[in-house]
């Protein structure tokens, strides 16, 4: 299970993500700098760690680099909640607690959930749900790529 990610990887992640394509560091230190102060070293240095923590993948352009995310904020979410519910002596109870605290439309994510991981065959007919399709299309990659797990979910504590 990776460390969650620290607020300055966050914010340049949450740039990768929402961009879904490859970025460089200029791209991302622009719009930083709409909300903060921050040098080109810095964003550089953020970005290569990422890619030393398997976050993201990098290729060279020219005497720079493109950069571009591994998995999606979906699985980077999910593999949160997963390491917290597992770390529970109560798995039940833990999940009792989270479903209390779930908005009515944060209970209807999760029905949607629930019926497309289950499948079409233990499903009834019903008209999905906007929830259910935004989760049914974070589930579909749009660059023909299969599901990626982050390879830093499989590297044991730190992500390294």
């Amino acid at each position: 299970m990776p460390r969650p990610l620290g607020e300055l990887e966050d914010a340049v992640m949450s740039r990768v993500w929402k961009w879904n394509r490859p970025v460089t560091v200029r791209e991302v230190l622009e719009d930083l700098q709409k909300e903060r102060s921050i040098a080109y070293t810095t964003v550089m240095t953020v970005l290569d760690n990422l890619h030393q923590k398997g976050w993201v993948r990098r290729e060279a352009e020219g005497r720079a680099y493109r950069y571009e995310a591994v998995s999606t904020r979906a699985a980077y979410a999910a593999a949160l909640m997963n390491d917290a519910w597992s770390q529970s002596d109560n798995p039940a109870a833990a999940l009792v607690a989270f479903f209390g605290m779930m908005s009515e439309e944060q209970r209807q994510s999760l029905s949607d959930a629930v019926r497309i991981v289950q499948g079409p065959e233990t499903q009834e007919p019903t008209e999905p749900s906007e929830s259910a399709e935004r989760a049914e299309r974070a589930e579909r990659p749009e660059r023909g790529e299969g599901p990626e797990e982050n390879p830093a979910s499989a590297q044991g504590p730190g992500g390294r």
